[in-house]
């Protein structure tokens, strides 16, 4: 049985090698004392034991990791804000001795249990809703897509959010260790976070603090300490603030505006967007909805007169989407037959002949407007468009010398 302490107010560990030597300012280091029957005692979840047994037996490793290194580390690892975590080398369960017992509904971790076979794991741990750490794994995974399409360097990645407290993000760390796991994780408690990193220093995993250091930096800049308190914590005054009310709105002003609705509001619209179908316009404008812009989009279809308030607007709140005609007759034949449509059914919706002659209308009109940007879709993400029309959008708000997307808060 060995035994590791943990604290949710843990001190900095030193790297000085004299560390583990007793001294005359410092009480001689005691063994544990009897577990307390009352002391709140937490175990791994069964569905990540049986998960890891599985994927042990899978790529032939043993079921348990050698502890004896960690034992010598944790003695003299000389941080005394700890309490008791008991591992038992025979089990895969892990105790948690606190001297308070777990506050009612507290939060706990809410393990993925849905993993592929094989291949590497990234766990990605969160305060919040794990939004931050999520999107910039999945961006750094964009660097390797060459070997990850052909399963070269296959990687399983499982989000834990909501972990506000030691306890959970403890048991997270272990079976990290026991999977060999990267842990990336985003912790607005300091006291958490280094908690974090020293846990995973023990136990060898590999982990990267990817908020503290850019948030260190802008408390260095504006002068200022960082509350410490994740996002949405009850703490947080406001927080439902005014921004959030507004992405609200917009959310629910582009909903009722897809498709060339209510043509009459389009004055009200922040960005409208002009395109035949399918070159993406309604996800586009939910997409920008969601950053808190009112979009308005209108198809234009051939020989269909468009909206006069479309021309009434500001032109330069218009912008005009369009996609090379091969392209667009792929997509349209797919939502044709994901429709249970036939070729005879919609002839002429995807038939190349019509689909070049719509777009020609289409390009027409956009010359007729040259205010307007046209902006080709072929190939782009919603994410790559959204961030061309926002910047451009910016561009003409703030009239920028240097291209950007500007927001104060």
């Amino acid at each position: 049985m060995i035994s590791i302490s943990l604290s949710n107010a843990p001190a900095p560990i030193t790297s000085s090698p004299q560390q583990s030597k007793p001294s005359s300012s410092s009480p001689p280091v005691s063994q544990p004392s009897p577990r307390d029957p009352k002391a709140g005692r937490i175990k791994t979840s069964p569905q990540l034991n049986r998960w890891s047994r599985a994927r042990a037996i899978r790529s032939g490793r043993k079921l348990d990791r050698p502890m004896q290194q960690l034992s010598a580390q944790v003695r003299n690892s000389g941080n005394p804000a700890l309490r008791t975590i008991v591992t038992d080398e025979n089990t895969d369960e892990i105790e948690f001795q606190t001297s308070s017992p777990r506050k009612e509904g507290g939060s706990s971790a809410r393990f993925v249990t849905d993993v592929a076979a094989g291949g590497k794991s990234i766990y990605m741990v969160s305060d919040g809703t794990g939004w931050t750490a999520e999107h910039l794994v999945h961006a750094a995974l964009g660097q390797f897509d060459y070997c990850l399409v052909d399963r070269v360097c296959a990687v399983n990645t499982h989000l834990f959010s909501g972990i506000d407290d030691v306890e959970p993000l403890m048991e997270i760390i272990k079976q990290a260790a026991k999977e060999g796991a990267m842990l990336v994780y985003t912790l607005a408690d300091p006291s958490i976070a280094e908690t974090a990193r020293q846990a995973c220093e023990l136990w060898g995993v590999t982990c990267t603090d990817i908020l503290s250091p850019v948030t260190e930096t802008i408390a260095a800049h504006l002068g200022v300490s960082p509350s410490g308190l994740p996002r949405w914590s009850p703490g947080r005054k406001n927080s439902l603030s005014e921004e959030y009310f507004r992405r609200i709105e917009a959310i629910e002003f582009t909903i009722k505006q897809d498709d060339g609705a209510l043509p009459q509001n389009l004055t009200k619209a922040d960005i409208i967007l002009a395109g035949v179908s399918r070159t993406g316009k309604t996800p586009l404008s939910i997409y920008l909805s969601q950053k808190g812009y009112k979009v308005a989009n209108v198809p234009i279809v051939m020989n269909v007169e468009l909206p006069r308030s479309l021309f009434e607007v500001d032109p330069e709140k218009v912008f005009a989407l369009t996609i090379n005609p091969v392209v667009l007759l792929t997509i349209r034949k797919a939502r044709a037959k994901s429709l249970g449509f036939g070729d005879e059914n919609w002839s002429s919706y995807s038939d190349m002949d019509y689909v070049k002659a719509e777009l020609e209308f289409a390009r027409n009109i956009f010359q007729q407007n040259p205010i307007w940007p046209v902006i080709e879709v072929s190939g782009k993400a919603i994410e790559e468009t959204a961030a061309i029309v926002l910047r451009l959008y910016h561009d003409r708000k703030n009239r920028c010398s240097m291209p950007r997307i500007s927001k104060r808060y």
